[in-house]
C-alpha cells in the first residue's frame, strides 16, 4: 500500500524542532545555577544564536520557494507551449476539413 500522508510538511517538523530545542536551550540555561552577569551573558548569546539559526533557515525556505516557483513557471511555460501546439494543430485540422 501507498504511504500515508500525515498532513505535516518538512519544514513544519524542522521547525517544530528548531522552536522545541530553543525552548529547551532556555529552559536549561535559566535553572543551571549561574551568577546573574553569566546568565545575561549566556541569553545575549543564545538570542544571537536563535537569531543567527532562524535568519539561516528563512534563507534556505525563501531560496526552496524560489527554486519551486521557478519550476511552477517552466512547467506553466512548457504546458502552455503544448497547448498552443494543440490548438494551433485543431485550427489546421480545421481548416482542411472545411476546404476538402
Amino acid at each position: 500500500m501507498g504511504q500515508q500522508d500525515s498532513g505535516f510538511s518538512a519544514g513544519t517538523v524542522l521547525l517544530s524542532f528548531f522552536i522545541g530545542g530553543i525552548i529547551g536551550a532556555g529552559v536549561a540555561m535559566l535553572t543551571t545555577p549561574k551568577t546573574g552577569e553569566e546568565t545575561r551573558r549566556l541569553i545575549k548569546d543564545f538570542a544571537e544564536d536563535a537569531r543567527d539559526r532562524a535568519e539561516e533557515y528563512v534563507g534556505h525556505v525563501k531560496d526552496t520557494a524560489s527554486t519551486y516557483v521557478d519550476k511552477g513557471k517552466e512547467l506553466i511555460d512548457k504546458e502552455k507551449n503544448i497547448i498552443s501546439k494543440a490548438v494551433e494543430a485543431g485550427k489546421e485540422a480545421y481548416e482542411r476539413e472545411k476546404q476538402g
